[in-house]
This record gives structure tokens, sequence and C-alpha cells, in this order.
């Protein structure tokens, strides 16, 4: 005989707190690497860093014209006060200054593209590039969780709604670790798919469990749910 299947018996899967992919913001060929596969990352610590030899030359170009500028503009000013010059000529000179330090500004923004940095603390899931690959903006470099106990998601029937809400405890049984964990609903969507009549939810175990990975499953189990 077939075993009966326990209807309060609902499919999760655990997620990270926080996920990303960490893109390109230029054009250009990986200089360094400083990440492998599963390894710990710090926030703030650089990650991939892009040739910036075309980008230093810019800024340096964009500086030498700054300089320039406003030699002239410091001219012009002085002579404007001798009258041998005109008031549209300082105001051209003055605008080709700030021109210039416009200029500047964009290629520092420019240099601080070629290293990409951690944004939170966690552990590298994928490689997408090798160093010395070349790139181009918007292509993956690496995705990265975050550390930190991790969320559980999960879809129930929408008339348990009646009986569960935010704060709900449950249990969980992870099928990688064949144990059993207590879990709390934390969150509950705000729409109903009308087609499955589900909701989906999210919830936290009771404590940071080390020896559970994202992307495992399990079931998990609403006593006296109907």
């Amino acid at each position: 005989m077939a075993p009966v299947e326990d209807p309060n018996a609902i499919r999760v899967l655990l997620s990270p707190e926080l996920e990303t992919t960490l893109v390109a913001q230029m054009v250009g060929r990986v200089a360094s690497l400083k990440a492998e596969l599963g390894g710990a990352v710090q926030k703030g610590k650089v990650l991939v860093s892009l040739d910036c030899s075309e980008a230093s030359a810019r800024l340096n170009m964009a500086q030498a014209e700054y300089a320039s500028a406003r030699q002239t503009q410091d001219v012009k000013e002085r002579l404007r006060k001798l009258d041998a010059a005109g008031d549209v000529e300082v105001s051209l000179a003055a605008a080709n200054t700030d021109k210039a330090q416009a200029a500047i500004a964009m290629s520092r923004a420019q240099l601080a593209q070629c290293s990409v940095v951690a944004p939170f603390s966690g552990r590298v899931v994928k490689l997408h590039v090798k160093p010395h690959q070349g790139v181009n903006i918007g292509a993956p470099l690496l995705d990265l969780i975050s550390n930190g106990p991790l969320k559980l998601r999960l879809n129930i029937p929408s008339r348990w709604l009646r009986q569960v809400k935010v704060g709900t405890p449950f249990e969980v049984d992870i099928n990688e670790t064949g144990q059993t964990y207590p879990a709390k609903v934390t969150l509950i969507n705000a729409r109903v798919d009308a087609v499955a009549q589900t909701i989906e939810l999210e919830a936290r175990m009771d404590k940071a469990e080390p020896e559970l990975l994202a992307g495992m499953s399990g079931i998990a189990r609403f006593k006296q749910v109907q």
C-alpha cells in the first residue's frame, strides 16, 4: 500500500540573506583576481582589479588641461583689471576651467571603476572570469552571497492564512543533513498566486546552524494547520 502524503508537508529552499552578481563597469582586462570559489570575503575588499592604464592616462590629461585652463583664466582676469580683456573673454576662460575640472571628476570616477569591491561580507559561489581575460561593460565577474543565518523560502496554500501569521512556528527537515530544525515565519507576501492558490513566505531558523548551506532544501511541517 502506498504511503499517504502528508498534506502539511511543504517544500522549502534555503537562501542567503543577500546575493548579487558583480559586473564590470568598464571595458578592460582583468589585471588581478583576488577571489576563489567558496572563499570568504570581507566588505570593502577589492575582489577584481582591471587594467587601469588608459583610465590613468585620461586622468593625467584632464589634470593637465585643467592646469592650462586655470592659468588662462588667471591671465584673463588680470587683463580684465587692466581693461585689456572683456567680460566675455573672462567668462569663457572660467567656463573652460569648469569644464576641465569636470573632466577630472569624470576621469576619477572611471578610475574608481577599475577596482570591484565586495558590497558585503560573504562567500564567492561562482567565478565568471579568469586573470588576464578581457571584459566588456556589464560582463559578470563573480557571484557573491552574504554570511549569516539563511532564510527559508516556501509556498503554502493560501487558505492557511487563517492560521499562519508572522511569528508562527514550524519545523523543517533538511534533506542534506537529515536533521530537523525549529523555525518561525518572518514575512508573508502581499499577493496570492491566483492560479496555484498559494502564497510565498519567508522564515528564519531559531538559531544559526553552521552546517547548513544556501541551496539546501527540505520539508516544512506546520502543526494543526488545515
